[in-house]
Formats: structure tokens, sequence, C-alpha cells
């Protein structure tokens, strides 16, 4: 079998609904908490009819943090597969060292060996500087950054390929549907 394309997807901000706590997104802790804005499922579903692998990327620094349970994470995951096409899910939990832990590129040089991906022709989208480094990083192809105006969130440098103001307008730019 050839190589395979991917889209390599963060989580909160892009899959799922962030949580704003003092100015800054956070991940939602708890299931109920969980928000999957409607533009997602219909976005993954163009992604995978075109050929990509769906991967998500995300870290789980709250673990560490105690503000939630690998329980809660596990749950959040098995909504999102629920609900999403995801092809794979890889976390970067914040302990020293993790190689998956963004802005590292762990997770997606793993995934590029387990599924035999193409980096050159993936993308990563993120709406967070780190997503954009770890997409550079990892060697993707394109990073796109989903500029969603956080108000303490700085614009990637070096930037993104592509600024995006929602999925919708990253999956258009992938698909170069773009008007």
């Amino acid at each position: 079998m050839g190589k395979v394309k991917a889209a390599f997807l963060d989580e909160d901000g892009v899959l799922n609904s962030v949580v704003m706590i003092n100015n800054k997104p956070a991940t939602p802790t708890k299931l109920d908490h969980l928000s999957i804005p409607s533009e997602v499922r219909p976005c993954l579903d163009r992604l995978k009819a075109a050929g990509y692998l769906l991967i998500c990327v995300t870290n789980k620094p709250d673990i560490e943090r105690g503000l939630m349970t690998q329980d809660d994470v596990n749950a959040i995951f098995a909504e999102l597969r629920r609900q999403l096409p995801l092809d794979d899910i890889y976390v970067g939990y914040h302990k020293v060292g993790d190689p998956r832990y963004k802005p590292s590129p762990g997770s997606i040089l793993d995934a590029a060996k387990k599924y035999d991906i193409d980096l050159s022709q993936s993308f990563m989208v993120g709406d967070r500087v780190t997503d954009i480094q770890c997409g550079k990083a990892g060697g993707c192809g394109k990073t796109i950054w989903i500029n969603r105006y956080y108000p303490l969130e700085p614009t990637p440098t070096p930037p993104a390929d592509f600024t995006a103001e929602s999925l919708t307008d990253a999956v258009n730019w992938i698909l170069g549907e773009e008007k």
C-alpha cells in the first residue's frame, strides 16, 4: 500500500469548543462540557471523502494539573469517536520530556510511522501557536491556523501557511475550494 495523506487536527478549538477561563481557551474537563460545533462533522466527512486520514493530536495538561482525570479524558475521547469519523487520537500529557506534547511533533511522527503517512501531502490544523509549531516541526506539508481571536493568544511566528476563520474555511482551502 502506498503512502497516505492525513489531516492532523487539534482537539480543543478545532474539533470541539473551548471553555474560556480568564480570557484563555481551556479544554472541557467533563463530558457534559463537551460541545462539537455543527460545522465539524460535515468538514471531516469532506476530508474523509477526499482520501484523508483524520488524526486528532491534542495536549492534556489538565490531568497533571489535577483539573480532570484520565476517566474524564477517556469519556470525552469516546464521545468524539462516536460523533466524528476520526481514525485515531494522539495525546501529549504534560510530563517532562513527553515527545507527544505539542509543540513537540511526536504525535505526528508516531502517526506517520503507524499509518505510512506522506507528511509532505498532509496538513496540521490548529487554533494555537503550539499547533502550528508542531505541524512545522513534524514535517507537515502545510499548516493552517484557525484564528479564534483569543484575547491572549499570539499570532504564530513564523506564520501558518493559511489563516482561516473557521474549520470550514480551513477545509475549503485544503480541498482547493477557496473562493
